[in-house]
């Protein structure tokens, strides 16, 4: 496996002089942290989370104490889970759909929040007044992957110079990828067929089925958010079972059998996450805190999975690739 450099964060200002100076200290008492998401404990990118927040001195059982809510497919608990939850916390994190960010809006009060959005724009949404001051209570990081769109089906279609029919996975909350899809399918001379997942539950065996049968020679995924996160290694096998191509956002899907994954690393958002928690904990004012965005993004190639599709990459996408799995 190759590797090069991945993600750096651009930042709206300085954060580090928004923040607490790095000689704060933590408060007395244990901080309490409440965590709202569509995606257990137990994902890579909480794993990264608390990493990071033990790197920066925060121990939970001492001097921190966590409380985790979490609602994978049922989006209905949500609103039950964030009354719940912030009564008893100082701060609380989000992550998931937009949804999930306006529940926790609707209970934290003047607490905190501190968003890692990965699947909505805030600023487009206006949960966000600017990317340099966010005001009100709420900041942290988000991926803009409306951008994104255009180039993962430039680089999927150089990948596979052959392909003219692109199945396009998408859902409810993808509905401006979707846009920016269309946008760009014409100059690339890509026909698209469009495929909602409808839920959740979300069927991405039917929808990958209905690709193939379709006759596109690639897709791509962009629906599905924390859910489609979560069953990647499902999703990459029924790509592979129906003998679809698929393009997808994060690296993480390209490790789990992917063909293809352009964009952010979503683990390393969720780090950036943790500072922002630490930061405000230390007693900075979230309103004062510039929202990130990653500004570098890295291309990773499954060559295993191409050899398995059949398929030999050219030269020049396994050049720009940023990561080569063999």
């Amino acid at each position: 496996m190759r590797r090069r450099t991945v993600v750096t964060l651009m930042v709206a200002g300085s954060l580090l002089a928004a923040g607490a100076s790095a000689t704060a200290q933590a408060p007395a008492t244990a901080a309490r942290v409440g965590i709202l998401t569509g995606a257990p404990r137990s994902s890579p990118v909480w794993q990264a989370f608390d990493k990071r927040m033990r790197e920066l001195g925060w121990i939970d059982g001492q001097n921190l104490h966590v409380e985790f809510r979490h609602a994978t497919d049922k989006v209905e608990q949500l609103p039950g889970l964030a009354a719940d939850l912030a009564p008893g916390v100082d701060l609380i994190v989000v992550s998931g759909s937009d949804f999930v960010l306006r529940t926790a809006k609707q209970v934290a009060g003047r607490r905190p929040i501190v968003m890692v959005a990965v699947d909505y724009d805030p600023l487009s949404l206006g949960l966000i007044d600017s990317l340099a001051r966010p005001g009100g209570n709420v900041t942290g990081v988000f991926l803009r992957r409306r951008e994104l769109t255009p180039k993962q089906l430039e680089l999927l279609k150089e990948a596979i110079p052959r392909a003219r029919r692109v199945a396009v996975v998408w859902d409810s909350t993808s509905a401006d990828l979707l846009k920016a899809a269309r946008q760009a399918g014409p100059s690339l001379k890509l026909e698209l067929r469009e495929l909602e997942l409808r839920g959740p539950p979300y069927d991405f065996n039917g929808a990958l089925r209905e690709a193939a049968r379709g006759r596109a020679d690639a897709a791509l995924m962009i629906g599905g958010g924390g859910l489609a996160f979560q069953h990647r290694a499902q999703i990459a096998q029924f790509a592979l079972t129906h003998r679809i191509p698929t393009m997808f956002t994060f690296a993480e899907y390209a490790e789990a059998g992917g063909f293809m994954a352009y964009g952010a690393d979503v683990a390393d958002m969720f780090r950036r996450g943790a500072e922002y928690v630490d930061r405000i904990l230390r007693g900075a004012k979230p309103a004062d805190l510039p929202v990130e965005q990653p500004n570098k993004f890295q291309l990773v190639l499954n060559m295993k999975t191409a050899r398995s599709l059949g398929l030999t990459p050219p030269m020049s996408i396994r050049l720009r690739a940023d990561r080569v799995i063999e």
